[in-house]
């Protein structure tokens, strides 16, 4: 998937897939998610898009990616600090 796929992507998920607040997912409704959300994650979505779109939290799509099947999990990124002395 490029760039553009993955923005067509989340705005796909953005409209089918809407979490109610407050509401508890049933198994199969996790099952779904993670099979629409694990594909963006790999192509390069951030969890912050995704938890967007799905209007999840950051803390449950984090938690759905690193319990679902080969999904590898990035590191955080961002610019490392230098040591002071």
């Amino acid at each position: 998937m490029n760039h553009d796929e993955v923005r067509l992507g989340l705005k796909r998920l953005a409209q089918e897939f809407r979490h109610k607040k407050h509401h508890r997912m049933s198994p199969k409704e996790r099952a779904v998610l993670a099979g629409e959300v694990a594909p963006l994650y790999t192509a390069g979505a951030t969890i912050r898009e995704l938890s967007s779109a799905t209007a999840c939290s950051f803390g449950s799509i984090h938690r759905l990616l690193s319990t679902t099947e080969g999904v590898m999990m990035r590191g955080r990124g961002g610019t490392r600090r230098r040591d002071r002395r």
